[in-house]
């Protein structure tokens, strides 16, 4: 719960201070994690996060390793795919998982240093304060609540209870580690399906719940009377610092994107499948990864539109009426005697006017920055290089390679 531990104060500068702002935490809260940090004393939160990294690739990982050893599955011919050698499950419990839970920290905090911000920057003025710090007492409590984390649980196991939603994950008509004769699931293909697969989807749909809360708390600051001026130069209105946080998310985008190359590594290596085959679903992930992290940006687009319109209506007032000014005293008019055209304020001015109206008219109305896409489509195709490295022929490479610098 959200409280109020002092009231909000002022900086020498102006700036407004708020404990609620500077407390802000997506991932500190919820039964989960009250439950580890009992369990994990009183550790700071880097070693805890990391201890929890590698107690979850222990709980899920080396259990499958040992039992596939067990029966004779983790290498060699028993299998086609083998444990060691399947590149899906190694990508999903040695890189992916740990990365799910290693980013909290960092995310965190920048999306900490995103919300003080509105303060700092005055965005947010004396009048709003205590309606923006019920947004986030709003959002810190939907967190805090047991309901939401136990329907992500339920969900994580879900699938684990239908034979057919696992023979479509796992390569259909190939052996594999999963099972015994093919038909008998094996000691790690029952860990699998009800341990390590449920831990895993657990981690994911959780950000997926944070990205939730997450976008909440936008959509509620923006309905706040925020000071925005459409020529401040981030080209959206003061917002542009919004999406530096979108960037930070970019591990989970890496997350998903070792996954799908795991998958598609497979289908390479035992299924026959090529790259052209597999195009739309490696361009299909990254283009659901983007559009997934930068949805919540999208929900500033109403307000934006308003002070845009607002802004080139005013503007474009003020314009017109200083260029009527500027007209009827130096075209039609006399100046002032002694003073010429050149080197007066008065051009200077209609310059620095007719600057101001074309940052109004080009100012963008979705504070989504080039940097934050090619971030996030960098951090979601990565990991798939070395597998589309691997799986194209060195002349085919060239070629391409070739006709991209041409």
């Amino acid at each position: 719960m959200a409280t109020r531990t002092q009231p909000p104060v002022l900086s020498v500068l102006g700036e407004l201070h708020s404990p609620a702002a500077e407390n802000f935490s997506l991932t500190r809260g919820g039964p989960f994690y009250r439950l580890q940090v009992r369990l994990g004393g009183a550790e700071e939160e880097r070693i805890r996060v990391a201890s929890r990294a590698l107690a979850a690739v222990l709980l899920t990982w080396l259990p499958l390793l040992v039992l596939s050893m067990a029966q004779g599955l983790a290498y060699g011919q028993e299998v086609r795919i083998p444990f060691l050698h399947d590149l899906a499950a190694n990508a999903r419990f040695l890189v992916a998982l740990p990365l799910l839970i290693l980013s909290e920290v960092g995310i965190d905090q920048r999306l900490r240093t995103v919300v003080t911000h509105f303060l700092k920057s005055g965005l947010v003025k004396g009048a709003e304060l205590s309606s923006f710090e019920d947004a986030i007492g709003w959002v810190t409590r939907l967190r805090d609540r047991t309901l939401p984390e136990m329907v992500i649980l339920g969900a994580a196991f879900l699938p684990s209870l239908s034979v057919r939603s696992m023979e479509v994950l796992l390569l259909p008509g190939i052996s594999t580690w999963h099972s015994v004769f093919g038909e008998t699931p094996s000691y790690a293909g029952w860990w699998f399906r009800l341990i390590s697969a449920p831990v895993f989807r657990f981690l994911l749909f959780r950000w997926l719940w944070r990205m939730f809360l997450w976008a909440s708390f936008i959509w509620r600051v923006s309905r706040l009377h925020l000071v925005l001026i459409p020529t401040n130069p981030d080209m959206a209105a003061g917002l542009g610092f919004v999406s530096g946080a979108q960037r930070r998310l970019a591990p989970i985008a890496f997350a998903g994107g070792a996954v799908i190359a795991g998958q598609v590594g497979n289908a390479l290596a035992y299924e026959g499948a090529t790259v052209a085959q597999l195009k739309f679903l490696l361009i299909g992930y990254c283009a659901f990864a983007i559009i997934l992290l930068v949805a919540p940006l999208l929900l500033l687009v109403p307000t934006l539109v308003q002070v845009k319109r607002r802004g080139l209506l005013e503007y474009g007032a003020l314009a017109t009426s200083y260029t009527q000014m500027f007209d009827a005293k130096w075209v039609h008019g006399r100046p002032v005697e002694g003073e010429t055209l050149l080197g007066s304020s008065d051009i200077q001015s209609l310059a620095d006017l007719g600057n101001s109206f074309a940052i109004v008219r080009e100012m963008s109305v979705a504070p989504i920055d080039r940097r934050t896409l090619i971030g996030l489509a960098i951090a979601a195709v990565l990991p798939m290089v070395p597998v589309l490295l691997i799986a194209t022929p060195v002349d085919e490479l060239i070629r391409t390679v070739v006709k991209l610098l041409a």
